[in-house]
């Protein structure tokens, strides 16, 4: 063995089979760097609507368990996989979160973050560096609760070949871990729960996802990174006009077609800001008591116009919007924020640009009433609407 490989890789010649342990490692970081790589070129296409709760957990749990891995078994060659993974989780979760609006976390999500918030108690005012470490370990599947929900509801989402990708990385990390001294639960345990967690995802996205020939693609004569997938998870493009941020179709939508489903969280009327009247602020009333507040996806920068090409149905707790006319590539996405308004002193100026733009956006109550009958006849009115504004035609 030359030095020049000593040096690159030291520890390869200071156990047995170094030479396997080597070639473990190389393939356990290249699983992983590609799975990263492929992961934050899906965000920036906004091919992947990742869960930013999961995501700011694990870019603090990972660091926790890259340094309390190091610490229960020192000089393992794997522990600089777990370390090259938390910077590479660090700049997901900043790169997502530069996009998105701050939301306070789920009871779920708290939890988890009390978990790695004890684990670094535990590891810096106790020294308890085992035990920090388990606690980090017990955390990860706790951690991947919000993903998991969100592929329930949506699984194209994650459909990234990242899952697959780090699946692999897992096993490999694992098989270098059984070929370097050591072993027991403070050694696995971390590796088989990550290997179990991110297998998970890439069951319920597909496994047909790690497909290389499905991740790549021609597009205009230029290529592009994960373009097989632009007709099942790219339905539409971020781009900016003079509001702002806002989303275009990639994709045509027929009418009656479900566009997207809202998923920001409810949220009591009282804790909702009082002034709205700018594009920073996604709140949709829901009924005379609660909102939804944003979700940090996609639906957050869909705007308003007078002249929308789509409207809000609601149908069991769920809010969707669904086109009214046939919407061609390249159109905004649009609806009537006055559909769920019922409160009359309240106004926004509109400076939507379309030929019918009112100039104020109000409550339902504003509209015209040719234009509040067609909403309700099309029912993409806010439920708590209908009595009062039914009762009032009636009379």
């Amino acid at each position: 063995m030359d030095v020049a490989y000593r040096r690159v890789y030291p520890f390869a010649d200071e156990t047995p089979g170094g030479t396997a342990i080597a070639l473990w490692f190389f393939i356990a970081i290249g699983f992983s760097a590609a799975g990263y790589a492929l992961y934050l070129a899906g965000l920036q296409r906004h091919l992947v609507e990742p869960n930013r709760a999961s995501w700011l957990v694990w870019s603090a749990a990972t660091g926790v368990e890259a340094t309390t891995y190091a610490a229960v078994n020192p000089h393992a060659p794997q522990s600089l996989v777990f370390g090259g993974s938390a910077i590479a989780c660090v700049v997901v979760t900043l790169v997502m979160w530069q996009r998105s609006r701050w939301r306070a976390p789920t009871p779920s999500e708290t939890l988890c973050m009390a978990f790695a918030f004890a684990a670094i108690l535990l590891w810096v005012a106790f020294h308890e560096t085992f035990w920090a470490h388990m606690l980090v370990v017990a955390a990860v599947p706790i951690s991947f609760w919000p993903t998991w929900q969100s592929i329930r509801e949506d699984r194209t989402r994650e459909r990234s070949p990242a899952w697959g990708l780090w699946t692999f990385g897992d096993l490999a990390t694992l098989l270098l871990a059984t070929r370097t001294q050591g072993s027991g639960v403070g050694e696995y345990g971390y590796i088989v729960v990550e290997l179990l967690c991110h297998a998970s995802v890439w069951l319920m996205v597909g496994l047909s996802t790690i497909n290389p020939a499905r991740s790549f693609g021609l597009r205009l004569g230029r290529f592009f990174v994960l373009d097989s997938y632009r007709s099942t998870t790219n339905l539409f493009a971020v781009g900016e006009t003079h509001l702002g941020k806002t989303v275009y179709a990639a994709a045509g939508f027929a009418t009656g077609e479900t566009v997207i489903r809202f998923s920001g969280r409810r949220i009591a009327a009282d804790r909702v800001p009082a002034a709205m009247h700018g594009t920073a602020d996604r709140f949709m009333q829901l009924t005379a008591s609660s909102f939804m507040g944003p979700s940090g996806r996609i639906d957050d920068l869909i705007n308003h116009s007078c002249s929308p090409n789509t409207g809000l149905r609601f149908v069991g707790g769920n809010v969707f919007l669904v086109a009214i006319r046939d919407i061609a590539v390249g159109e905004e996405i649009a609806w009537d924020y006055s559909t769920t308004l019922a409160d009359p002193a309240w106004q926004m100026p509109c400076a939507c640009g379309s030929a019918s733009c009112r100039g104020i956006i109000g409550g339902f109550g504003t509209l015209p009433i040719a234009r509040q009958r067609w909403f309700l006849k099309q029912e993409m009115v806010a439920p708590y609407l209908r009595p009062a504004i039914e009762g009032a035609r009636a009379a």
